[in-house]
């Protein structure tokens, strides 16, 4: 076992890294108040470009900033030797602290290397079979912001003990309170292979619970950012969550590691196109969620454009010009078989039709350059045919009459949707506006589409898009518009699927995003839930996702786990009982349970006096208990989480596949411990286990 120290002896190596720490700090406020110090009055040449300096400044400030309870640094590299053409950076005795930013001193020498750099790599790779020519890796621990102890790994030694890091180990299993925190400290060499992937190619990680693919998504965003900074500053990241709690819960992952400016949103927040007031029935939102209405829509959208009957005389000054119609009908029909954007072709069209008046001026012995060309197009005749031709779509009022008219919606599903589907998805009270109109949030989705075949989305430089394995594949299209020109990661678990729409496979979802060429990767190694847990849920995977592989945990303690049986009547106060126990350990608490289950639970939690939280409120000192409902526990996690009755998280859902899914999602948000309980049968795959 490598060696671990505590001590407050004064000539202990521990207190010289507590002195380095301390010149960290006093070199980071240094530098902090050196860009506070930065005068720009003279700088720039107008105030816009003052104003964006001054942004920019702002921000920089904001990055520098020293969080008392964060570490400034977590490691230390020892190299061996001097830098050479094959080996690491690092030069004969020089060693480097590893951290979360960048610290250098007065004269610019580094005190504190950023985890993203490439000198930085061997400490999450560096084996004792390949040691990356690093002589000895040096662990920190902290408690409450203090360096307490270190723990030094001989890279040299081929014969020592490899066990796992005591203070990697601690730092995996540190209680969880508040927010999500960062994992720079513990990333491992599977995880720093994905995050430090190229920024040319899109990455999806399928992760067990627990494998960290969430923290390694918002890690991967903070590292292309390092190292593509100028690129992704022009065209933008951004990450999506499957709701708002979740991105409460992760939203200080990335200003933790010194990352500002990135956005987040959920699916339904990039497609707001209106408000959503009304639902589906399963059935509509699977129909309205299949990519087929993606050519439903493409034949909606252009089911105006209309073939010329009529010439098109320009009159200008004394002279008239006449396009004929069959001229004009083949410039529509060209325009339609490039199958470019609606809106676009809608802008050449008069263009095109200028272009021939041009040509019989020309023909004519006139010179007439593009400033004529510019005027033939916008004349009012012109104007006219193209507004009689290719008349401008609007994309809510195009979905508005897909979803009321019957046989507007025929003609264009024919061949695609079957009638049944039809009827299904058609609205049994036809709305008379856009504003009136109950939209559902699959519907939103559709108006994004339409909007998309009308005019370009905005592409971003990196999209992060985690539990993924819930969109449709609508929803696939909506984000990979985010991202045509740009790279993304996507994140998520096949058997955590739990919509009626649930990605089958990856290969199959990828497509849907445009992103076919993806390389997909799998974790499997757990770091978070106990390994007792992990293989309880893991039970119900034969019948949720029988082509996965069970994930595995490399957790030593084991956890609290507890299954207990209590008569009907006894329920409630027994989840009660079960949450007072879990609160006596140290951490936080989550009461996951069936949504139908949650006013009931609410009410004796209220009478038993204890506080809780809702979803993504922070857990504190003081408040530690959260009650969750089902369907809003993904991606969350607890110290301990007590589940009540889980036949009823199953039944509260539309078929039994689904339900398992998302009794599977509730069993595996434990991080230390634990407690079923139930007074109904469990699903026969779980069986029952040791009280």
């Amino acid at each position: 076992m490598p060696a671990q120290h505590v001590t407050t002896d004064a000539n202990d190596p521990l207190e010289r890294e507590r002195a380095h720490l301390r010149s960290s700090r006093t070199a980071l406020r240094a530098m902090r108040a050196d860009v506070e110090a930065l005068d720009i009055k003279d700088v720039t040449a107008n105030w816009v470009n003052a104003a964006v300096l001054e942004r920019q400044i702002e921000e920089r400030i904001a990055a520098l900033a020293d969080l008392a309870h964060t570490p400034l640094f977590f490691g230390r590299l020892d190299y061996l030797h001097a830098p050479g053409a094959d080996q690491a950076e690092g030069a004969d005795g020089e060693r480097f602290y590893i951290g979360r930013r960048h610290v250098h001193d007065a004269d610019g020498d580094p005190m504190v290397i950023d985890w993203r750099a490439p000198v930085s790599q061997p400490f999450y790779r560096a084996s004792k079979k390949e040691p990356m020519d690093v002589r000895m890796r040096r662990r920190f621990g902290y408690t409450g912001g203090e360096l307490t102890a270190y723990e030094d790994e001989d890279l040299t030694d081929a014969a020592g003990d490899d066990r796992a890091s005591a203070l990697l180990q601690a730092e995996i299993e540190r209680p969880r309170v508040g927010p999500m925190r960062d994992i720079v400290a513990t990333i491992q060499p599977e995880q720093d292979e994905i995050v430090r992937a190229g920024i040319g190619g899109t990455v999806c990680v399928q992760g067990a619970p627990g494998t960290g693919k969430t923290a390694v998504g918002l890690h991967r965003v903070a590292y292309l950012l390092y190292a593509h900074r100028e690129r992704l500053a022009r065209t933008g990241t951004l990450v999506i969550g499957p709701n708002r709690s979740f991105l409460r819960y992760i939203e200080q992952v990335l200003p933790a590691l010194g990352e500002l400016n990135v956005a987040q949103a959920t699916v339904d927040d990039l497609v707001a196109h209106v408000e959503v007031r009304g639902t589906d029935t399963a059935a509509a939102a699977r129909i309205k969620g299949d990519a087929r209405m993606a050519e439903v829509l493409r034949r909606a959208v252009r089911s105006g454009v209309t073939l010329p009957t009529e010439p098109v005389v320009v009159v200008r000054g004394s002279r008239r010009w006449r396009v004929p119609a069959y001229e004009i009908e083949e410039i529509v029909r060209e325009l339609l078989a490039r199958d470019i954007r609606y809106g676009a072709a809608r802008e050449a069209l008069p263009q095109r039709i200028a272009h021939a008046v041009l040509v019989r001026m020309e023909q004519a012995g006139e010179a007439p350059d593009d400033r004529v060309q510019d005027a033939v197009a916008r004349n009012a005749a012109v104007k006219a045919a193209v507004k009689a031709i290719w008349p401008a779509v609007d994309p809510a009022k195009l979905v508005l009459r897909l979803l009321s008219d019957a046989e507007f919606l025929a003609e264009h599903a024919a061949g695609v949707l079957e009638e049944g589907e039809q009827e299904e998805i058609l609205w049994a009270k036809p709305a008379r506006s856009v504003k009136s109109a109950k939209w559902s949030a699959a519907d939103a989705v559709l108006i994004d589409e339409a909007a998309d075949l009308v005019a370009r989305t905005h592409s971003l430089g990196h999209v992060v898009l985690d539990e993924a394995q819930d969109l449709s594949p609508m929803q696939y299209r909506a984000v990979g518009r985010r991202c045509t020109t740009g790279s993304a990661t996507i994140l998520g678990d096949i058997a955590q699927g739990t919509t009626p729409w649930a990605t089958r496979s990856w290969e199959e979802a990828l497509v849907h995003l445009g992103k076919s060429d993806a390389v997909v990767e799998e974790l499997t190694q757990g770091f978070r839930v106990p390994r007792e847990v992990i293989a309880y849920a893991s039970r119900l995977l034969p019948a949720i996702a029988p082509g996965l592989a069970e994930a595995t945990s490399v957790r030593e303690a084991p956890g609290d786990f507890a299954v207990r049986e209590v008569a009907p009547e006894a329920l409630d106060d027994a989840v009660v009982e079960a949450c007072r126990r879990a609160l006596a350990h140290e951490g936080s608490t989550g009461l996951i349970a069936a949504d139908a289950r949650i006013p009931v639970l609410a009410g004796a939690l209220d009478a038993a006096g204890l506080a809780y939280l809702a979803p993504g409120e922070e857990t504190s000192a003081e408040a530690r208990l959260t009650l969750v409902p089902a369907t809003l526990a993904k991606g969350l996690e607890y110290d301990y989480v007590v589940l009540d009755e889980p036949a009823a998280v199953v039944a509260g859902e539309p078929d039994e596949r689904t339900g398992l899914r998302r009794l599977y999602v509730a069993l595996t948000r434990a991080v230390s411990g634990l407690t079923v309980v139930h007074a109904e049968a469990l699903p026969e795959r779980l069986g029952r286990a040791v009280v």
